[in-house]
Formats: structure tokens, sequence, C-alpha cells
């Protein structure tokens, strides 16, 4: 798809919601689609690994205020040490983020979404209250996310080095990635799409994301109902801005989380990962998530690692 993409109207979205909605009845409860993720899928996906090596797939995080981060993350030192004392003495730090920001790697829980007064399966978005949330908080995936990662490298598809801010990717683009690259995608797959947003903003700079970014079209998310995966991660925001729905800013947040319960990654960096896939012939690999337990949270910043 182009940024010249139609319009999707507000009608067109809320049928495709209830369809999706209706499809992915199965993974309706606290875990969402992790429920997929049973002990015998995270041994198949064992099998993936070949070579041993690993590769973090979160970018660096972020202390500077830029055009997509204005509120950075905050990393201060709360103790030196004082070389001239001799003995025992400890370097002590201090950190805090804003975890749902434009530039840092990030996994978003089930309660991250409200729409139309509800978080995912129903649940009342009265939950949350600023002692954080009741249910469906990032606490879900406190045992961690391990099972079979696809990468679906959608610039390396169309030739080019990354996707223009606003412009979409499909559920056709994502079928061909993967005819291209020789992989499908299955039930219980952590699914990830390279848009080359990382690629993009260490060549030329930082730009305001929030208002143009490449993502997925709402439209691709049936590609994902169709084989069942449990996460979705990509290296922007997952969603397309401008958003191409009518009276909805975050369509792909509303029917990944709240319709589908689908874990969200966002912002996370293929750059390492894309070109040891395309040498070594294979886009499939051993893929762990493991979020701070935070109770109550509705994210985690997260380093995913990809094992080859």
């Amino acid at each position: 798809m182009t940024p010249g993409q139609p319009a999707q109207s507000a009608a067109d979205f809320a049928e495709l919601y209830r369809a999706l909605r209706s499809r992915s009845a199965w993974a309706a409860g606290e875990r969402g689609a992790l429920v997929a993720l049973t002990p015998a899928r995270v041994a198949v996906a064992a099998a993936e690994v070949r070579t041993g090596r690993t590769v973090g797939l979160a970018a660096p995080v972020q202390t500077r205020p830029g055009p997509d981060d204005p509120e950075p993350a905050q990393h201060s030192m709360t103790a030196v040490p004082d070389g001239g004392t001799g003995g025992l003495d400890f370097a002590m730090d201090r950190f805090a983020m804003n975890v749902h920001g434009d530039a840092d790697s990030h996994l978003d829980a089930l309660c991250h979404v409200v729409y139309d007064g509800t978080l995912h399966g129903g649940v009342p978005a009265d939950v949350v209250t600023a002692s954080g949330a009741a249910a469906l908080s990032v606490e879900a995936a406190r045992d961690g996310i391990v099972g079979r990662g696809v990468l679906l490298d959608v610039p390396r598809l169309r030739g080019v080095p990354w996707l223009e801010p606003g412009d979409h990717v499909g559920a056709e683009d994502l079928a061909a990635a993967e005819a291209a690259q020789g992989v499908r995608v299955g039930e219980g797959d952590l699914l990830l799409v390279r848009v080359g947003h990382r690629k993009r903003r260490a060549e030329l700079g930082a730009w305001p994301s929030a208002r143009a970014r490449a993502g997925l079209h709402p439209s691709a998310l049936e590609f994902l109902a169709d084989r069942r995966v449990c996460v979705l991660g990509g290296d922007g925001n997952n969603d397309t801005a401008p958003s191409p729905t009518e009276g909805v800013d975050f369509p792909v947040h509303v029917l990944a989380v709240h319709a589908m319960g689908l874990h969200l990654l966002d912002y996370l960096c293929f750059e390492e990962l894309a070109p040891l896939c395309a040498r070594e012939g294979r886009w499939a690999f051993l893929c762990v998530v493991a979020p701070l337990r935070l109770p109550g949270a509705t994210g985690s910043p997260v380093n995913p690692v990809a094992v080859l």
C-alpha cells in the first residue's frame, strides 16, 4: 500500500473490529493471545536455535530530548565511588521512563488500550486507577514471553532502505514478504515487522514521528488473525501516522490489543537482526521477551532477544 491508500471509514473500521474480536475469542482472557504459547510450542521454538547467536532487539534508551522524545528517560547517579578512600564502595544510579513514548523500545500490556469504555475482553476501564491496573497489567507476562519469532522485512521486499513516514504495510505486503523470504508465520508466533524506522532515524535524524511514521494498515490485522500470532512487534509504533481511519488515531493498537489480545512491542530495532537473517537465509528464531515485573503497570521497557 502507499500513502495514497484511501482513508478507512468509521463504519469499515467498526466492521473490521467486530470481525477480529469474534475471530480472537480464544484469546479473551487475562493473558490474551499469550495462551497460544504452550510448553509444547515453546519447545518447538527452541528447535529454531542453530548457531546460538543472540541479538538484542531494543534500541539504546534515549536520555536527551529530541523531536520524537520530548520527555526522555532520566538516568542519574545517586552514588559515585570515592577512589581515594580504599576498601569497599558502590556506584549506584536511578532510572525513570515514560514507558509509552515514541523513541524507546517497550511492551504494551493489555490494559494499555481503552476503547469505548472497556479494556480487552470487555473488562471495565475503571479497573485502571491512579494506583495502577487491577487486571490485564504487564504481570500477565511475568513468566516471560518465549516463542518462535518471525521477522518480515517490508523495505527489503520493496527494494528500499525504509518506508517513508505515512506509508502503510498491508496484508498483501506481509504475505509477499513471507513468500519472498521463504518463511511462514504460524499459530503462536511472535510476528516482527520491519518498516525501517530505526534506519531512517539513524541516517536522517529524529523527526516528530508522533505526527508522521510508517506502520501497518488496519486491514493487515486480518493476516495476523488468520495465522493466530500471539505478539506483534515493530521498529516503529506499529500504527501509521497520520491514521488512515476516520475517528481513531491508533487503529492498529485498538485492533491488536483491544480486539485480539495481542501484546505489542513498539520501537524495536532490527538493524542487526535483518542482515543476519538475510545472510543465513532464515527468518525464524527463538525469541525471548522478559518485561519487568511491575504490578499494575500498563507496559514495560524491554530488550527482546533473538536466538538464532
